[in-house]
């Protein structure tokens, strides 16, 4: 299996759910998987739409299915449906990865008289 394509049972759990199905009003899409696999690379590899790979097909086609997809909601209602499943068991927000502004540990300003929040001013 390819780095970023979808596993057989991901694939599973989308496809009714894009346009272009057979039975569908409008054409069917015969590569929808493809489709989603290309944005699924350009997002998780961050790259440009231009750096797609060959084997995805023309970039500026990806991009504009991709962008009629949004406009059209698509991506809004498959996010949607995977959310309201979502096996979050496993989620942990840990502190390792949460980083606060330096300003937020009352570090002083350089050049700057601090006070103390709370202080009276002493005129």
């Amino acid at each position: 299996m390819r780095r970023y394509a979808l596993r057989d049972d991901q694939w599973v759990r989308i496809e009714g759910l894009l346009p272009g199905r057979a039975g569908h009003v409008g054409m069917t899409a015969r590569d929808n998987r493809l489709f989603v696999e290309a944005v699924l690379y350009r997002y998780r590899a961050g790259i440009p739409w231009r750096d797609l790979p060959d084997r995805f097909g023309s970039w500026k086609a990806v991009h504009t299915r991709f962008s009629r997809w949004a406009k059209g909601g698509v991506w809004e209602r498959l996010l949607r449906h995977l959310a309201a499943d979502a096996d979050t068991e496993y989620a942990m927000l840990d502190s390792t990865v949460v980083r606060a502004h330096q300003h937020a540990a009352g570090a002083h300003k350089k050049g700057g008289t601090s006070r103390r929040s709370g202080a009276a001013r002493v005129a």
